[in-house]
C-alpha cells in the first residue's frame, strides 16, 4: 500500500466514513444491553450515544473542536520540559493523568484521547492535537475502534497506513514516537460477534515490526494483559475493552519505560 497515497486521500477516506450511519445504528442495536463505562461519558442509552456519534462525525469528522481551545491556551514547552502527548481513543481518554486517581501526577503529559475514535479521525487532528503542542514524545494507541467499524468498515492495512502516517508525521517534526499494541479484546460489547482477538494480534505484529523498521519504540500492553482467550480478564476490565484502574496500573510502568527509552534516544 502506498502510504503517500493514503496521506493524499485522507479526505476521501473521511468522506466514505460519513456514509456509514446504517452500520453505526446496527452497532447500537447490538449494544442495547451493554453497560458503557463512565470514562466514555455515554448518554443514557446506547442509541443516544450512537445518534450523538453520527451527528459529531457529520459535523466535525476528526472532532477538531474538542481540544481546539485547550491546544491554543497551552503554552510552549518550558526549557528542558519533557512534554509527552498521548493520542488515542476512550482507552486513553479514561486514563486519568492527574488528581487523586492520577497515574502521572506532576509530569508534563497531555491526554488527547477521544472516546470512540478511529485512526483516520486521529490522523485528521494529529497536527493540531500533537505536532502543534511541540512535545518531545508522542504515545500512539489506536485500532480498537477501527476493528469495530466505528466509522465504517476498515481493513487492517488501512489501520496500519494511518498509524504509519501519524508516526511518520511526528518523526518528520522531530517528535519521538512510541507505538503501542492494541489491548486484548475477545469481543466488543457494542458490536458483538466480530471475533477481534486474532485480528488484534495480527495488527500488533505489524505495529511491532514497523516500529523496529523505523526505529520507533514499541510498547506491548497486549502480552502483559491478555487472558487465555486473548481477551481482557475481569480483574483488569469491567466490559472486556476499557481498563479498570488495575488495568491502567499494568499499562503505566510499561509506557513510562517506553517514554524513557524514547527520550534517551533523543539525547
Amino acid at each position: 500500500m502506498n502510504r503517500f497515497f493514503l496521506s493524499l486521500g485522507i479526505g476521501l477516506l473521511a468522506f466514505s466514513a460519513l456514509l456509514s450511519p446504517v452500520a453505526l445504528r446496527a452497532q447500537a442495536a447490538n449494544a442495547s444491553s451493554a453497560t458503557f463505562p463512565k470514562e466514555i461519558k455515554a448518554p443514557p442509552s446506547p442509541d443516544d450515544w450512537w445518534k450523538a456519534h453520527d451527528e459529531q462525525v457529520k459535523r466535525d469528522f476528526g472532532w477538531l473542536a474538542k481540544f481546539k481551545e485547550a491546544d491554543l491556551a497551552l503554552a510552549a514547552p518550558a526549557q528542558g520540559e519533557n512534554r509527552v502527548v498521548f493520542m488515542g481513543d476512550s482507552i486513553t481518554e479514561g486514563w486519568h493523568f492527574t488528581g487523586a486517581d492520577g497515574f502521572f501526577n506532576g509530569k508534563p503529559y497531555i491526554n488527547r484521547g477521544i472516546s470512540g475514535q478511529t485512526s483516520p479521525q486521529m490522523l485528521v487532528r494529529f497536527r493540531q492535537d500533537v505536532i502543534a503542542l511541540q512535545p518531545k514524545v508522542v504515545v500512539i494507541l489506536a485500532g480498537t475502534n477501527d476493528l469495530a467499524g466505528n466509522t465504517g468498515p476498515m481493513t487492517l492495512e488501512q489501520t496500519e497506513d494511518n498509524l504509519a502516517s501519524m508516526a511518520d508525521l511526528a518523526a518528520a517534526n522531530q517528535i519521538k514516537v512510541v507505538l503501542c499494541s492494541v489491548l486484548p479484546a475477545f469481543d466488543f460489547f457494542w458490536k458483538q460477534g466480530l471475533e477481534p482477538a486474532p485480528k488484534i494480534m495480527q495488527l500488533n505484529g505489524w505495529i511491532k515490526s514497523y516500529a523496529t523498521q523505523k526505529g520507533y519504540v514499541y510498547v506491548d500492553y497486549h502480552s502483559a494483559m491478555k487472558d487465555a482467550r486473548n481477551g481482557l480478564p475481569a480483574t483488569l476490565s469491567k466490559d472486556g475493552v476499557h481498563p479498570l484502574p488495575a488495568g491502567y496500573a499494568v499499562m503505566t510502568p510499561l509506557v513510562e519505560a517506553g517514554i524513557a527509552k524514547a527520550l534517551g534516544a533523543s539525547r
